[in-house]
């Protein structure tokens, strides 16, 4: 194995790799080569003008700090030129990660992300003196390593197949940490951020949080330059916590602070109500049904451990600082409403460990609202315009291409009626009823927790 200093790539350059994976590797200071491959003319353009240099937003409890990172190499694979010298890094990289807008990007492109990959192992393979590497892939996809990696397979011959462990390692990862890109040159001036170079309408936004979690590293004697991460043996449990607590509990306050009509969810926080809501949400059904399923794995899964879990959250959820948008959050609302998503999955893993979750069930009332006619009746719909330029957030790595205003005019806050509210969940779940009748309670929930939304709306 070589000791040369340490090499990493990133492919992308959003707020996840930028103001996470990136800037860890250059805090690191492990690192001699930094690399990232970015399709983006103009962003690879405008951070080689600033001669490798990028500078990050970061959200603290207390108001904005602007780090520098220096020392990039920046590259655009559509080049023939950048693309070779993509590979050169690549093959001699210990750390690679990827932050794409979704699983769906591995393949997309001449060179692909798997085939640039792939072409690293052959490499590896065939020259002793290259290191072996880690991939964390940070798409928002819980088998987004597994995807990769039999991408990957797809290139490479059938004794490169079997060979490539001991040259490569693909990841999972858990990452909880807020982040986003600001995309409208009014409201970097306005927030007083720091763009990503000087003249560039974008700049990136991210919470200091970097507590995050990877899987357990398998190849032998192989050492992080990326310190910070955390190995878990099995993420599930914590993939889990993310979704049924962590962005459980970020949607049901986004639906009801939308609802209020917060335009930020920091305005949240001097909504006491809705906290003491929420903190419930956390404390009182998704932690005791988490609990119950994975007891003894890790202090996490347990009441005081969830419990500063919790509140951890709560104050993040709602920093000023980081100006996220309720309209962002509540994006995507057929997705957030289907069967295993982060609404009714949470409602249904309560159900399982026998918890009534009355406070999730007053979110996916306040979801439904939103809902797009084809969903649900037209008077059941409120406006809540979507702006794609809005970034990557919690749990949103990219924004919604084509996102628009939903319908019905602002002023009209109807109810669906209880046969309108089952025709729409039904459509948003073609699952089987497991167990037996489970559909017919959720909605039983859900209709009841819309009657007391329309209570107290009167």
């Amino acid at each position: 194995m070589t000791t040369a200093p340490k090499t990493f790539v990133g492919f992308g350059f959003g707020a996840i790799q930028g103001g996470l994976f990136l800037y860890e590797a250059f805090r690191a200071g492990q690192f001699g080569r930094l690399v990232v491959a970015e399709v983006v003319p103009e962003v690879v353009a405008a951070v080689r003008r600033a001669q490798g240099c990028f500078r990050v937003n970061i959200a603290t409890r207390t108001g904005i700090v602007v780090q520098e990172v220096r020392g990039v190499e920046i590259l655009n694979p559509t080049v023939p030129a950048d693309a070779r010298a993509l590979a050169e890094a690549l093959a001699e990289a210990s750390e690679i990660a990827t932050a794409l807008p979704s699983v769906d990007f591995f393949q997309r492109g001449e060179p692909s992300v798997a085939g640039l990959i792939a072409g690293a192992v052959q490499a590896k393979l065939a020259r002793k003196d290259l290191p072996p590497a880690i991939v964390y892939t940070g798409e928002n996809n819980n088998h987004a390593a597994e995807i990769l990696q039999k991408l990957c397979d797809q290139h490479l011959d059938e004794p490169g197949r079997a060979e490539a462990p001991r040259s490569v390692q693909f990841l999972n990862t858990v990452i909880g940490k807020m982040s986003g890109v600001v995309a409208a040159p009014e409201e970097i001036k306005a927030e007083g951020l720091a763009c990503l170079v000087e003249g560039s309408p974008r700049a990136l936004l991210v919470e200091e949080f970097n507590r995050i979690l990877i899987t357990q590293i398998r190849l032998p004697g192989f050492q992080r330059g990326i310190e910070v991460f955390v190995e878990k043996p099995d993420l599930l449990p914590f993939e889990e916590a993310k979704l049924y607590g962590h962005n459980a509990v970020h949607a049901l306050i986004g639906y009801l602070a939308a609802r209020e009509g917060c335009r930020f969810m920091s305005e949240a926080a001097s909504d006491q109500a809705l906290l003491k809501l929420a903190r419930e949400a956390f404390l009182e059904e998704s932690g005791p049904a988490l609990i119950a399923r994975y007891h003894g794995l890790d202090p996490l899964f347990t009441a005081s451990g969830f419990q500063a879990y919790a509140e951890d959250l709560l104050e993040r959820m709602t920093n000023p600082y980081l100006r996220d948008r309720t309209e962002r959050v509540i994006r995507d609302t057929p997705r957030k409403l289907s069967w295993d998503d982060r609404l009714i999955g949470t409602m249904r893993l309560a159900l399982d460990a026998g918890v009534t979750p009355q406070r999730f069930a007053l979110g996916a009332a306040a979801a439904l609202e939103t809902l797009p006619n084809s969903l649900g009746s037209p008077e059941s719909c409120r406006q809540f315009p979507l702006s794609p330029s809005e970034g990557e957030r919690a749990g949103v790595r990219g924004p919604s291409p084509g996102s628009g205003t939903q319908s019905v005019s602002e002023g009209q806050r109807v109810l669906p009626s209880p046969i309108g509210t089952a025709e729409a969940l039904n459509a948003l779940w073609p699952a089987p009823d497991k167990p037996p009748g489970r559909k017919t309670q959720l909605i039983g929930l859900i209709t009841e927790a819309q009657v007391k939304l329309k209570s107290k709306q009167s």
